[in-house]
């Protein structure tokens, strides 16, 4: 007697990486023009010495690691948007520079489905003040970790670079007395 198998329908393979998924339509990733967001790496020093400690969140839907990010903000300056992404996912604020520190590329699946290439510039804020009751508290995982781990997190590899060779510019003279 043969035993009845059970027939269920195939389901979408989540873990299938956007690449793999572009790969079966590459139109998609050539249809349009690269867009702009920009970034906020988010550092603070420890209390135990000279060492940063830099800021990783999770993406909302997927759950993976990132840094806050967002879309240019009408009426504002780039490291204006990305001290706002900052304080909104985050709950971090603190001195950003004007001048980014760098930037990387990342694919970005839309609302609709489509897939969007996008550069991300980079804006270093050092943060001083970290407050509960943010917009998107609660829809994030937020942890404090060194520039090493933070960089084996996060998936763009020019992000992870980015990370790893971070130095904070313009740090201001701390007493050590």
């Amino acid at each position: 007697m043969k035993s009845a198998k059970k027939t269920t329908k195939p389901r979408p393979d989540k873990s299938q990486t956007l690449l793999k998924q572009l790969a079966v339509v590459p139109d998609r990733l050539f249809a349009g023009a690269f867009r702009q967001q920009f970034g906020a790496l988010c550092f603070r020093y420890r209390k135990d010495g000279p060492c940063i400690e830099i800021l990783v969140i999770t993406s909302r839907e997927a759950g993976r690691w990132v840094i806050p990010k967002g879309w240019p903000m009408k009426g504002k300056k780039p490291f204006e948007a990305a001290a706002t992404e900052a304080w909104e996912e985050a709950g971090v604020s603190g001195a950003a520079k004007k001048k980014p520190v760098g930037h990387y590329t990342y694919l970005k699946e839309l609302d609709d489905g489509n897939v969007a290439p996008c550069i991300v510039d980079v804006f270093q804020i050092e943060v001083t003040e970290v407050r509960s009751g943010f917009k998107e508290q609660g829809q994030r995982v937020l942890e404090w970790v060194s520039p090493d781990e933070a960089a084996r997190r996060v998936r763009e590899i020019e992000l992870k670079s980015l990370l790893v060779e971070f130095k904070p510019q313009g740090r201001k003279k701390r007493n050590r007395g």
